[in-house]
Order: structure tokens, then sequence, then C-alpha cells
């Protein structure tokens, strides 16, 4: 399932790109598909082998795209193990609602972007979640929770703030916003009936993605979509001339996967 528009984000083939707080690496998966050199960090050591061994498998069947590179690392967001000015493409997806302190992981954001590249941020959507919240105390009072709801100006004003220039945005995932109010309605840990016939509905729905479900949430989106993205680009201010191949060298990123497991 993926939050972010990889057409919107304009992520390229040889692009050095940064998915932060990976978690168990969906949006580094589509990347390296795309034939980018993919740099996943997350802090949970469990997402970060999880997130290994599926790009692992991934190259090892033949679906990463030439030149397609990958790197997982154990990482603090708020001081990341990245060179300044080294990437082309940044990924938060569903990552800043948990951090305390914001504003350094935005900073640090436009700190490894290079000048013209783009940022895609998501978070919840304000509606949707404001009514987890109001249901649930379980969903969002634990540790590593969410800790704030976004509101768009608010969060694009943020990104302005830490010296980004917010532009196109989007809603996505409406029909996962059902599923959340129910969990929360009768307990998030409560596996009752109609939760799991729900989830088996969201697994069909993923794995088959026929046209009908297609149709209905990109009509339903803009109503109640789960996830709002948002793309903001650093200004490109006097420093032409980065290449992807540069941010890759700054990392040290490897060959294909298959080829070597120091770097998995």
């Amino acid at each position: 399932m993926l939050t972010v528009d990889y057409d919107r984000l304009d992520l390229r083939p040889g692009m050095t790109v940064l998915d932060l707080g990976c978690g168990e690496g969906r949006h580094a998966f589509e990347a390296v598909r795309r034939g980018a050199r993919v740099v996943a960090v997350d802090w949970g050591q469990e997402e970060v082998e999880t997130t290994k061994r599926w790009l692992g498998a991934i190259a090892a069947a033949g679906e990463a795209a030439d030149g397609a590179r990958f790197e997982v690392v154990r990482g603090d967001l708020l001081a990341l193990p990245v060179p300044d000015a080294s990437v082309d493409r940044v990924m938060a997806s569903e990552v800043l609602e948990h951090i305390p302190d914001d504003a350094t992981a935005m900073a640090e954001i436009v700190r490894v972007l290079k000048p013209g590249g783009r940022v895609a941020v998501t978070v919840p959507r304000y509606g949707p979640e404001r009514v987890c919240w109001a249901l649930s105390d379980e969903y969002h009072a634990n540790e590593g929770g969410h800790i704030r709801i976004y509101r768009r100006t608010t969060l694009r004003a943020r990104l302005a703030t830490a010296g980004l220039v917010p532009g196109a945005s989007h809603h996505a995932h409406a029909l996962h916003a059902p599923y959340w109010w129910l969990k929360c309605a009768v307990g998030v840990e409560n596996d009752s009936a109609l939760v799991r016939a729900y989830h088996r509905f969201l697994v069909w729905d993923l794995t088959t993605r026929p046209w009908v479900t297609r149709a209905a949430e990109k009509l339903l989106d803009p109503l109640f979509g789960k996830s709002y993205v948002v793309y903001a680009d650093k200004p490109a201010a006097g420093s032409a001339g980065a290449t992807p191949e540069a941010g890759a060298r700054a990392f040290g990123v490897v060959a294909q996967p298959e080829r070597s497991a120091a770097d998995r």
C-alpha cells in the first residue's frame, strides 16, 4: 500500500532517495522497482532487518530495475547518518506525528536534500485522526504513538519555516479510515469479528485492486482520506551540478544486494 505518489514526487531512475521511518519498507520497495538508489532509515532494529530481507527478496526475484541499489540503516531522524545535500528525494511517510521535536526532523530533511530536491511528507489527516482520538485513548496514548494531529495549514507552515516550499498535495486511503474508526470503537486490541471482516476486505482490495473500489476511493479520498500528503521542494539557490551518482557515492551504496550480504 503506497501513500506517496511517485509521479508527483518526480522520482526518476538513478536518483538517490531517503526513506525516513521506513517501517517494513513499503515505499522503499517501489523506489527500488523504479531504479532508484534507496537509503532506508528506521530507529527500530526489527524494522531495519525486515526491510533488508524484503529488499533482498525483491532483488533476488529480479524485480529491481537496472541500476537500483539499496542500503538499510538504523538511525535517529533527529540526527540522520547522511551527508549534507546528498539526496535527490526524501519520503517521510506517517512518521512526523510520532516525533516530539518535529522542527528538528524537518531541519534534517532540509539539510540532507540537494538544492532543488523534493520531499514527500504524509501524516494522518486531521478529521479522520480526530475521530480516532475521540473514540480511543489506546489508539494514540502509548509509547511511540501519535503525539499530535496536524492541520493541513500547520504542516505546510512548519515545512516552510524549515526552509522548504510546499506545493501539490492530496489525500489517500479513504477505505482505511472506517477500519480504524471501527477498531477504536470496539477497542484497538479487540479482535472482533467485524474488525476481522473489514480487514479481510482491505487485504482483498490491496491484492486484487478491482476498478470499483479504486473508483470509490478516488471519489472518497477528498472527503475522508486517512492520510494527507504534501510535496515540498528545497530551493535550488546556487547549487547546480549535483548528480544522483554523487549522492550514492556519499552513502557508499553498494551493488545490488544479491551479490553481497554486507549491505543487508
